[in-house]
């Protein structure tokens, strides 16, 4: 399945470098090639991204990835929904840190002697 987290970062990643070959994308990614392959594909099926063929330096054809109209849009819809995540979790981190203090607190108490 094709998350927000990974249609943002791939669209981010092709953007910043149109030429990125799978290879280098699925190890920014931390993912395999197979499912950078796959995630290349939906997002270039639904029209957010367009694939065209170039030699590169090596004298191989490689792709060039690039973000059509909807992949701009789209872009900026998930990158809005990704961050949305991004800060609930975090304030959900927020408060488990703070009652992870608060038990830590109450245990170091109750080591020390100090319980009521």
């Amino acid at each position: 399945m094709l998350t927000d987290e990974y249609r943002y970062k791939i669209l981010k990643l092709v953007e910043q470098n149109p030429e990125i070959s799978q290879r280098e994308l699925a190890q920014a990614l931390g993912i395999s090639l197979g499912k950078t392959n796959y995630c290349l594909k939906a997002l270039i099926a639904v029209g957010i991204l367009k694939a065209n063929n170039f030699r590169n330096s090596k004298n191989k054809l490689a792709y060039m990835y690039l973000l059509t109209p909807k992949g701009i849009e789209q872009k900026a819809k998930i990158t809005s929904r990704f961050l949305n995540n991004k800060l609930q979790e975090y304030e959900k981190l927020q408060a488990e840190i703070a009652e992870l203090k608060v038990e830590a607190c109450l245990a170091s108490d109750f080591n020390q002697g100090k319980t009521e």
